[in-house]
């Protein structure tokens, strides 16, 4: 495997945009409700493997009918989940309400996910794999620092690059004592503006970025603004992306799509500034259709669209996708 994600596995149900919600007692309608799977792991899982990589998914989903709809949509998106283990919870799941011209509104149910631990990752899974990426942290109760730190040392002892993407509960106290001890064996780091803003305590973007970065020397951090693009630190050098434009419908899972984004360009082993503008459009596309991953552009046509809207990117020489660089550049 090219990739194994480790992280919340969930049951989404997305509600087609809506003028306004319901009053008490009334009933509004809307023209579709779309159930698919979801949570970081399972959303990066399903994006990397629409841009060409093999992917393994580690988590938990419950003995119940939503966790075996989420384990054969995968399946079917062409993910591995031989190490999805099924706990004795019900499967997590999230209802995601959008009110045209409001965020979206969301109510989650831990499930599952509250009993996967570090138990649940052997060592083992990890052999052949090139990249751990583990998200949805802070959101899985029986996962904590120094499982997670054990784990990710472990990794990059076998030649893997960790990625770590976090999940701030609301009303979480001090979630940094849980991501510091983490970051001295993270490679890559993504949290965005308001998670670095949680962590650090504080407003500015550069100044989140300067507080986290010095836990490592040797740390990638990028850090998601929405709209206003991307910001990354490596070796003490600042970089900054801006969002692309594209017609919006529901932003549902473009931080995940940016992950993937972020782990494909790795093994292209592009330049980072490559890496943030492939990110950036991967990242975008997701919001062009409701849900998850239904807009996620696969990786041909991130290339076309940055080739097309982007004058700023390049192939890097020796790009490990000259075959498509030919057909596209060319």
């Amino acid at each position: 495997m090219d990739v194994a994600c480790l992280g919340i596995v969930v049951a989404d149900i997305f509600v087609e945009p809506v003028d306004q919600l319901p009053e008490p007692g009334e009933l509004r309608t809307t023209e579709r409700l779309l159930f698919s799977p979801g949570g970081c792991a399972a959303n990066v899982a399903i994006d990397l493997h629409r841009l060409n990589r093999t992917v393994s998914i580690i988590g938990r989903v419950g003995q119940d009918a939503l966790g075996s709809f989420v384990v054969s949509s995968l399946q079917e998106k062409g993910v591995n989940t031989e190490h999805i283990q099924l706990g004795s919870r019900p499967t997590s799941a999230t209802v995601i309400i959008n009110v045209r011209g409001q965020d979206r509104r969301y109510l989650h149910c831990i499930g599952a996910n509250g009993e996967f631990s570090a138990a649940d990752c052997n060592f083992e899974t990890l052999k052949g794999v090139r990249i751990l990426y583990v998200g949805g942290y802070l959101a899985m109760p029986g996962f904590g620092p120094a499982e997670l730190a054990e784990l990710f040392r472990y990794a990059q002892s076998q030649g893997l690059i960790t990625v770590l993407d976090v999940v701030i509960p609301f009303g979480m106290r001090d979630p940094s004592a849980a991501v510091i001890p983490v970051l001295p064996f993270t490679d890559y780091f993504l949290p965005n503006e308001d998670e670095a803003r949680l962590l650090t305590g504080e407003q500015n973007v550069h100044e989140q970025v300067g507080a986290l970065a010095r836990h490592n020397p040797r740390l990638t951090l990028v850090i998601t603004r929405g709209a206003k693009g991307s910001i990354a630190m490596r070796d003490g050098e600042t970089i900054e992306i801006p969002a692309y434009s594209m017609r919006s419908v529901d932003e549902s899972g473009a931080g995940d799509a940016f992950a993937a984004g972020i782990i494909a360009g790795i093994l292209e082993e592009w330049p980072l500034d490559s890496i943030l503008r492939f990110a950036s459009a991967v990242g975008g596309s997701c919001t062009r259709e409701l849900g998850c991953a239904a807009g996620v552009f696969n990786f041909d046509q991130a290339c076309e669209y940055l080739k097309a809207n982007d004058p700023s990117f390049v192939f890097p020489t020796g790009s490990k996708s000259k075959s498509v660089e030919e057909r596209i550049c060319h």
